[in-house]
């Protein structure tokens, strides 16, 4: 039997703004993969959480303003316990265009802006996931 794919979803720090990942939650969900929504929370507590869910992607997003810090802090964490390349990274939220390039060197692997189709996130997992896992 394949493994589901294992999402962990959250929201850094105090973001107040949670349509956009309770539609992406449910939207991988209904793709057939599991999500676990830790909603707010530390970077430290996220990726924890990472590895004793033994999800494949972790997931959030910022509507903040403070993508760039976020995403260094995330990206620093994993790195710190040797676990960067363990997971699939995404982001979404009030990210301009412009800033998209900068956050994927930043750690994030991929990064979605508000009209994004929720297929186009789907896939985007279903591509980058290791089926073998």
């Amino acid at each position: 039997m394949e493994r589901k794919t294992r999402v962990l979803l959250f929201k850094p720090g105090i973001d107040g703004h949670w349509r956009g990942i309770l539609t992406v939650s449910s939207a991988l969900s209904e793709a057939g993969m599991e999500v676990i929504f830790e909603g707010f929370k530390s970077v430290d507590t996220v990726v924890e959480a990472a590895l004793q869910e033994d999800v494949d992607v972790i997931g959030y997003s910022v509507h903040s303003g403070a993508h760039h810090e976020w995403t260094i802090k995330l990206n620093e964490a994993l790195e710190k316990k040797g676990v960067r390349d363990r997971f699939l990274v995404i982001l979404g939220g009030a990210i301009p265009h412009a800033d998209h390039e900068d956050l994927k060197k930043e750690g994030a692997d991929a990064v979605f802006s508000p009209g994004t189709d929720t297929r186009d996130i789907v896939r985007f997992i279903q591509e980058n996931v290791p089926r073998s896992r």
